[in-house]
């Protein structure tokens, strides 16, 4: 990768850390499972609206290291407006990309590979996988908080 377009990638992640979408609690959502990284101290509600088969709404509140910050906002603006199927398959492209050498994600999840980078720091995967791995607890409506280290 380029430096030119590594700048932009950490800008990018440093935006979302500094001005996350969709940090709030979200009124009566229909889902919601809290996930916590032992390791890094970050602690992250994910709340999901839904309505039949779509995702209308997706947010988060918490603390967190500036990597899980910024993956929890760029999650929130990728899952909105999914079906629940399709932001399950997002959330596994995802989750595949950070832990893999996946080369290629669905052109509406480009501004993702902004987080490609934490790949060199194993420790720092978990701070990128943890808002998505908080949604699909979250979709899949089991209740149980999820941990990094489990």
């Amino acid at each position: 990768m380029n430096t030119d377009l590594k700048n932009v990638y950490r800008e990018t992640v440093l935006e979302h850390s500094r001005h996350p979408h969709n940090r709030r609690p979200l009124k009566n959502p229909s889902r919601e499972a809290l996930g916590f990284n032992p390791l890094c101290g970050d602690k992250l509600r994910v709340y999901l609206s839904l309505s039949a088969d779509q995702v209308d709404e997706v947010s988060f509140e918490g603390s967190g290291c500036a990597i899980s910050i910024a993956s929890a906002s760029m999650m929130t603006d990728a899952l909105c407006g999914c079906s629940i199927h399709e932001a399950s398959n997002r959330i596994n492209q995802v989750s595949a990309m950070l832990s893999e050498d996946v080369a290629e994600l669905a052109p509406e999840l480009a501004e993702l590979h902004a987080l490609e980078g934490v790949r060199n720091y194993p420790s720092r995967i978990k701070c990128a996988t943890l808002a998505w791995t908080a949604a699909q607890a979250a979709l899949q409506n089991d209740g149980t908080e999820i941990s990094t280290e489990e």
